[in-house]
């Protein structure tokens, strides 16, 4: 597991759709695997789950993309996980870190 946090200045939809198409020109093989979008009042919440083939461990990755707005504060939580191939521990961690650097160059624009 890789995991990156950031509390971020910007709008929310714009940062939002940057990181979507930093995760979908990144990467060849990766795709948005499901969505979900919530508000209430100023408080807006965006969860993504993008899913990719990581040739260095030859299996598939996943990354979940946590947006979240309140009053006039923006917090991102990105975390994969994934690409190990051992039952009891993990050997290969590689895909997970890589898939994480897809988005990080785009979301540091907007770090705080």
């Amino acid at each position: 597991m890789a995991k990156y946090e950031a509390e971020l200045r910007g709008d929310f939809f714009e940062i939002l759709e940057t990181v979507n198409d930093a995760v979908i020109s990144n990467s060849a093989s990766a795709s948005l695997e499901d969505k979900s979008d919530f508000s209430t009042g100023d408080t807006l919440c965006a969860v993504r789950v993008y899913e990719r083939y990581s040739y260095s461990g030859g299996n598939r990755v996943s990354m979940n993309i946590t947006l979240l707005k309140a009053a006039d504060r923006v917090f991102i939580t990105v975390i994969t996980s994934g690409g190990s191939q051992a039952m009891f521990f993990k050997l290969n961690t590689f895909g997970e870190s890589s898939f994480l650097d897809t988005v990080i160059s785009a979301i540091e624009r907007y770090k705080i």
